[in-house]
């Protein structure tokens, strides 16, 4: 059976290689070299992500990731496990011919697999987005026979490496749901048709992504009148301008914007309910957690529901410190002891250098390598932790990571705990690819209303809503219940 496999895939290639395609020269060989070493899908996530909105920015860090591990099997276990020979080029056409020809084994074909594992990944979350990019991923894949670098039976091969590697991801990470989530109780709020009396901070550091038109005319075009502070144009540090927005809006009535990432929302949640007033998110972040369970897409959206006064009530988690003297913390997302704080750490680090996607995994390879775990007492009961998560709000969730909340103002905490023990770290790990968390001994969910944590080693870092701090060595964790107000789209 082997060899009548090998002899049709020997049979097809020659085909290939001598029938003529119209229009393909000048095309095929350079849209292989351009895939080399994933670029090609690189720049399609960075066009995906500036132009797709919050969706599209899913859906191209979710298409690198497939990608990243994607690549990580076929040149590991893949080339590793099989030594094929490269086909011979001489039945293929001179003007096909690569520049520089691969010498890594033939079999799986690298280009394929990355290409099906990025379509399918950024398929997930938007197929519309896949559908234009399927048919360059056709041509990428049959380029590789085509050029004669590869065998047919190695596109496929590869090809379906790359969909296993994206159902991998999904399966981790699940797609977020396209129903509309359950509103959280509405909440008095002003209309402010023209946007007078809206203070808006926005906030560039943040990573505001390059989209068709920027923050501040975006706001302009809805809401005119809305006063614009912007971080770094000589007016203060964040805090300062949210305090004094927040001053300036409770004066006149008015409401408290923000235009950032997740910390940049965190530290105006904390201004706007310091000062008692309603709370505008524009999502301008990389990732905008908040807003996207909240249930706001994008900055027109958040615009209108301000004009309209259409708002909601949602819950507040907080961190009280047991020192004396040291003040609460408040995370409107998670907050987090263990791996995850280095995690963030690392992707900081790795980031400026390898850009966003790839940073995050350079870190995450960097964690499981070299990450110890945190002894605390939690609730009374001593324990070794790799990881303690406190969500604001019950996530839902597959595999290692919670990716999403349906109400933001269900009343609990959503507290994971990963412990460490023999071979911990190797067992969680397998644990986690497999999705059976739930099942394992060394791990452990619950929703509370309190967590106690005492003993925590001084210099414990922790992180909340995306920033990294020196933990308390004791607090407790609770929520404070529809403390906030926020606007948000009225949904039918």
């Amino acid at each position: 059976m082997g060899r009548r496999l090998r002899r049709a895939d020997h049979v097809l290639f020659a085909r290939v290689a001598a029938t003529r395609w119209p229009g393909a020269e000048p095309v095929l060989p350079r849209l292989s070299r351009g895939a080399d070493h994933g670029l090609l899908w690189f720049g399609a996530a960075a066009t995906i992500a500036a132009l797709g909105g919050s969706r599209g920015r899913r859906a191209a860090l979710r298409g690198v990731g497939s990608l990243a591990l994607a690549s990580a099997t076929v040149n590991t276990a893949g080339k590793g496990a099989f030594r094929r020979a490269r086909p011979v080029l001489d039945a293929v056409p001179v003007i096909r011919h690569l520049a520089r020809q691969p010498i890594t084994s033939s079999f799986p074909s690298g280009h394929s697999a990355s290409a099906a594992a990025f379509v399918c990944g950024v398929a997930f979350e938007s197929p519309r987005w896949a559908a234009v990019l399927a048919p360059v991923a056709w041509s990428v894949a049959f380029s590789r026979v085509y050029t004669g670098v590869h065998y047919p039976s190695d596109v496929l091969a590869g090809s379906a490496l790359g969909l296993g590697a994206a159902l991998v991801v999904r399966r981790l990470v699940p797609p977020r749901p396209r129903p509309p989530h359950p509103a959280p109780p509405p909440a008095a709020a002003p209309a402010l048709p023209d946007g007078t009396g809206l203070y808006v901070v926005i906030n560039p550091a943040s990573g505001v992504q390059p989209q068709l038109l920027d923050p501040v005319r975006q706001l302009a075009a809805v809401l005119p009148e809305a006063d614009v502070a912007v971080v770094g144009d000589d007016n203060g540090p964040l805090p300062d301008l949210l305090d004094t927005a927040a001053k300036e809006a409770a004066r006149h009535g008015g409401a408290l914007g923000v235009c950032g990432g997740d910390g940049s929302v965190a530290a105006a949640a904390v201004a706007a309910m310091r000062y008692g007033v309603p709370l505008a998110v524009l999502p301008g972040g990389t990732f905008n957690h908040f807003a996207t369970d909240l249930g706001v897409e994008s900055i027109p959206e958040a615009c209108r529901a301000v004009a309209r006064g259409s708002a909601v009530a949602v819950d507040v988690g907080r961190l009280l410190p047991r020192a004396p003297g040291d003040g609460p913390v408040y995370f409107l997302n998670t907050l987090s002891l263990g791996i995850y704080p280095e995690l963030v750490r690392w992707r900081e680090r790795f980031s400026p250098m390898l850009g966003g996607p790839l940073g995050s995994v350079a870190a995450t390879l960097r964690v499981i390598r070299t990450a110890e775990p945190v002894g605390a007492r939690i609730n009374g009961r001593w324990r070794n932790l790799w990881l303690l998560f406190a969500g604001s709000g019950a996530y839902h969730s597959v595999g290692v990571a919670p990716v999403r909340r349906d109400n933001l103002a269900d009343g609990v905490l959503d507290v994971r705990t990963a412990h460490a023990g023999r071979l911990g770290r190797a067992r969680l790990l397998a644990t986690a690819l497999a999705g059976g968390l739930a099942r394992t001994r060394l791990y452990a969910a619950g929703r509370l209303r309190r967590v106690a944590v005492a003993g925590l080693p001084e210099g414990t870092r922790m992180a909340y809503d995306g920033e990294v701090v020196a933990a308390p060595t004791a607090f407790v964790l609770d929520k404070l219940e529809r403390a906030l107000t926020v606007y948000r789209p009225a949904k039918d």
